[in-house]
């Protein structure tokens, strides 16, 4: 409703213009921005308070009613709007650089000569038509959804179009599930599936790869950015006395006395040639408690070396500086020919690697989706429990009351260990040797170890 002040002789009104106040850099705040006129005309005051109301009613029915067009100078290049856009919205910092990339890439070249307000549904349309053509479905599709995101947020934040070319098909008949909307059908992913990539693993990058596949199967980390990030001081072997964190080392020193657990602090990405830290997808900090199998593992791995990195690429460098699936992941996945010693022993010799049929044209992230459907089996394991070990929150009420316990995640470790024992060892299915530990004398680092990168807030 509008707003009438008098002040002496002269009445004022004030409305909502439609639009909000924009912060230092661009980005809109919650705050509304307010019009005002002291008469109908101007150098014609109001006569009256009634008279000053109802011409705020009008005012406000033209930003309802979208009558409050913009003037011609007002109007704005589609280039500029993207780099407005981009400039005034709050993003965490890998899709900061996809939303960039997009923009940059696919968007404001196609529209390079377009205004904002001259788009219309035609346009569009040719314009989905190109990107449909021109790229995959996944990426078309991300891109579409940005476009749109951009139009709707010029409509109600930026006030510079009055409704979006984006035009809705309306549904006649029987309704038909698009084929791209159907949720892709998982295999099943038996254990033995999960031991032969181990196994290739194995075969291509010896120790690191045997634990690395084992490491996101039974804990669920995300790969790459958690697994690459994983530093000696956040492992099992070393926390939670490591965590430089006084307050939480006090607060989960009891809780761990009888648990072996790792934290899951960072995740490690790269920003042009620079390699960062940075924290996990949704700000998903956790603590992960793992069977003793799994942590036999990791101490051994790192008595093995002395680097500050739990899994190092077959150089002894960090695997954020590799070509992963190229080198490790489609070998182990697809299998690969057996080949011999390369020129002066720079690539070791190899023998066949078989295929894993399950797995065939499948992500490395499917094995997190194994360890989530492997909670999930024995039905006496809180769902609390298991979204907080994926690094997921509980909607709604549930989310709000719930919490893990103890015994909850012993009951995950007692599960998991009986997992690997049955379905493993107890299988008979083949184990390689730990690897040899480093030589005290040869450890010129102390342990843990963090990595010292710059971490990106």
């Amino acid at each position: 409703m509008p707003y009438v002040e008098v002040r002496g002789n002269s009445i004022r009104v004030k409305w909502w213009s439609g639009e909000y106040k924009l912060d230092n850099d661009g980005r809109p705040t919650k705050q509304k921005r307010y019009e005002s006129a002291s008469g109908p005309e101007p150098g014609v005051p109001f006569e009256s308070e009634e008279q000053a109301h109802n011409y705020g009613l009008d005012r406000e029915s033209d930003v309802r009613n979208k009558r409050n067009r913009r003037k011609a100078t007002d109007r704005m290049s589609m280039g500029d709007y993207c780099d407005l856009w981009f400039k005034s919205v709050d993003l965490r910092f890998n899709s900061n650089k996809t939303y960039k990339s997009r923009l940059r890439a696919v968007i404001k070249p196609y529209w390079a000569s377009w205004m904002l307000d001259e788009i219309t549904p035609l346009e569009y349309a040719a314009f989905e038509r190109h990107i449909r053509a021109k790229y995959s479905p996944n990426y078309a599709k991300d891109v579409l959804g940005l476009f749109r995101m951009l139009m709707d947020d010029a409509i109600v934040v930026y006030k510079l179009r009055e409704e979006s070319p984006i035009v809705e098909q309306r549904r006649r008949g029987k309704y038909q599930k698009k084929q791209a909307a159907r949720t892709k059908k998982k295999r099943s992913l038996p254990t033995t599936a999960v031991h032969q990539l181990a196994v290739n693993a194995y075969t291509v990058w010896g120790f690191t790869g045997w634990a690395y596949i084992w490491t996101i199967a039974f804990t669920g980390m995300r790969p790459p950015g958690e697994m690459y990030g994983l530093q000696r001081g956040y492992a099992s072997a070393h926390w939670p006395e490591s965590e430089p964190d006084e307050e939480l080392r006090e607060e989960i020193g009891d809780r761990y006395q009888n648990m072996t657990a790792l934290r899951v602090q960072y995740q490690s990405l790269k920003v042009g040639r620079e390699a960062f830290l940075s924290a996990p997808k949704y700000d998903s900090w956790r603590t992960l408690v793992i069977p003793p199998f799994l942590h036999d593992m990791h101490k051994a791995l790192l008595d093995s070396h002395d680097k500050p990195w739990m899994f190092l690429s077959i150089a002894g460098k960090q695997l954020l500086e590799t070509d992963f699936d190229g080198t490790y992941w489609y070998p182990i996945r697809d299998g690969a020919d057996a080949r011999a010693a390369g020129p002066q022993k720079a690539r070791p010799a190899r023998p066949k690697i078989p295929a894993v049929p399950e797995m065939a044209g499948e992500n490395i992230y499917r094995l997190r989706h194994w360890h989530k459907a492997k909670l999930d089996e024995p039905g006496d394991i809180p769902r609390v429990a298991v979204e907080a070990r994926m690094g997921h929150e509980l909607p709604g009420v549930e989310g709000v009351y719930s919490e893990v316990t103890v015994p909850m995640e012993e009951r995950v470790v007692e599960y998991l260990q009986a997992v690997w024992e049955k379905e493993v060892v107890g299988a008979g299915l083949w184990t390689p040797p730990f690897p040899t530990p480093l030589p005290a004398e040869l450890v010129e680092v102390p342990s843990p170890l963090f990595s010292g990168l710059p971490v990106l807030e």
